[in-house]
């Protein structure tokens, strides 16, 4: 692929990466439907797409932040790319942490939004807030933001353990040795530094076979992992076993990003540009949704499953015009929350 085909293939894998991550956030049968079968009957659906599906949305994430941060790496651009990530990562969490803190406060005392907050009258201290802040407690799908923080900060660390490949993959099988003993890293995710270091490694020694064009053999290898992801996933749901879900998900973003030729992808538009703003915007507004439907649709099974169904549209079809007039009319608030995107 050329550079701006590569590129253009970024984009289009995070666009339908942040629609796929708002159906994990988007379950409603219980808020429509009670405690009844029908509601088991609609989770059972709900759940199938949001883990089955959705839940690749995050790994996703993760590989292709860690490829093109170790894209062409070396010592001499460490300092250059933590600039880049202060800009486009630490500081929109700061931001987006606590606009969202002050989100809850002013909600939770207005009578008719409390029902919808349901978090009784948030504190508004300084304690309050430093932890609204640094932990993100009222904005938890961040915990992604969270875990690339700390792992661009191990970049010294990883690339060390990385830069020369047969090390990588000792590395890598520790991970994984680790995974199956269930060893707990404390903050870090191990399943996060699986993803990232995985595609680190193919940043800094399978670029060419990343970045290369469609072919045959790339669309059969492709599919092959996608289908060998989906019987993993299953073995994972029989077994019961995390380490078989992070495969899964891990063989399924793979198989896609080989499967799909990067030069026939159409240049994407404009719309399908605003991939952090959808993901920081989107769970206050798939929760709103939910809660406001819950009180004046009526509670048949199809409306929430098909509202549950359409909300990844819904909200970007709120959330695009809301950043592209912040964009034009606010550029220097627009490019603190979206991280200069």
């Amino acid at each position: 692929m050329k550079e701006q085909q590569f590129r253009n293939k970024v984009i289009w894998f995070t666009f339908v990466f942040s629609l796929f991550v708002i159906w994990v956030h988007s379950y409603n049968a219980e808020l429509y439907l009670g405690k009844t079968p029908q509601a088991a009957r609609l989770y059972q659906i709900e759940h199938w797409i949001g883990e089955g599906i959705g839940q690749i949305a995050v790994p996703g994430f993760f590989m292709i932040s860690a490829f093109l941060f170790y894209r062409g790496f070396s010592w001499n651009k460490l300092i250059t790319k933590w600039d880049l990530r202060v800009r486009s990562v630490l500081l929109p969490f700061i931001l987006w942490n606590f606009l969202y803190y002050i989100g809850y406060v002013i909600g939770s005392r207005i009578p008719w939004l409390t029902d919808v907050v349901e978090k009784g009258t948030v504190p508004f201290n300084l304690s309050a807030l430093v932890d609204a802040v640094l932990h993100y407690t009222y904005n938890y799908v961040f915990w992604y933001l969270y875990q690339l923080i700390l792992l661009i900060l191990l970049a010294p660390v990883l690339y060390l353990l990385l830069n020369k490949w047969w090390v990588g993959i000792v590395f890598q099988l520790c991970l994984w040795g680790l995974m199956l003993a269930r060893i707990d890293l404390g903050q870090l995710n191990l399943d996060a530094l699986i993803y990232y270091s995985f595609a680190a490694f193919l940043g800094l020694h399978g670029r060419k076979t990343v970045e290369a064009g469609g072919s045959r053999i790339r669309l059969a290898t492709g599919v092959l992992l996608i289908v060998l992801g989906g019987v993993v996933y299953y073995m994972a749901l029989v077994l019961a076993s995390p380490p078989l879900l992070v495969l899964c998900r891990l063989l399924m973003v793979t198989g896609l990003w080989t499967a799909v030729p990067g030069e026939r992808l159409p240049e994407p538009k404009q719309w399908m540009t605003c991939n952090f703003f959808l993901y920081a915007t989107h769970f206050a507004l798939v929760r709103l949704i939910n809660k406001i439907g819950a009180r004046i649709l009526p509670a048949l099974l199809p409306v929430p499953l098909l509202l549950y169904l359409l909300l990844p549209l819904i909200a970007l079809a709120v959330s695009y015009p809301v950043g592209k007039l912040l964009r034009y009319r606010l550029p220097r608030i627009w490019n603190l929350l979206n991280g200069g995107r």
